[in-house]
Parts: C-alpha cells; structure tokens; sequence
C-alpha cells in the first residue's frame, strides 16, 4: 500500500501513551492501525444505517436468531480445533 508523510497534532499525553508501547519508528504504524480501524468501524456505520433504512430495524428475535447461529458456528469450530493445552 501506498503511504503518505503527514502532519498531525495530538495530545502530547497520547503521544507519550503510545511511545510507551511502540520504538519511535512504530507510532506512525499504531497511529495509522487505530486509523484505518475507525474508518472501517465508520464504514460499517454506514452500511449499517443504509440497510436499517432499507429493510428497517432488526428485531430482538432476529437479532438472538443471528447471536445463536454465532454460537453454534463457534461450537462446531471449537469441535474442530484440537485442544492441545487441555489438562489430561
């Protein structure tokens, strides 16, 4: 992917913040994960509200239906996975 220098202005707490975490090479890379994490989370926002004004609001029954079907895909896929770190 393409990259472009920027300038920004943040919080010199937020800064020290993330310099505790990351070398100095790394604040631009956090800066731009917590970036492109607000973007999609903004873009699934959108999504979300053109489907509610399409198809209007999910209901609590579809939304349990959706949670139950997540549920269940967990289940079979924990049946899969083998559990090495299980106690014998």
């Amino acid at each position: 992917m393409a990259t472009r220098k920027i300038t920004i202005t943040v919080p010199e707490e937020l800064v020290e913040s993330i310099k505790e975490r990351v070398d100095a090479r790394g604040v631009s890379g956090y800066i731009a994960a917590a970036a492109a994490h607000r973007d999609a989370m903004d873009r699934l926002r959108e999504l979300a509200e053109r489907l509610e004004d399409e198809y209007g609001c999910v209901t609590d029954e579809e939304q349990q239906a959706a949670l139950d079907r997540i549920a269940a895909i967990d289940e079979w896929h924990d049946a899969q996975t083998p559990h090495t770190n299980e106690a014998a």
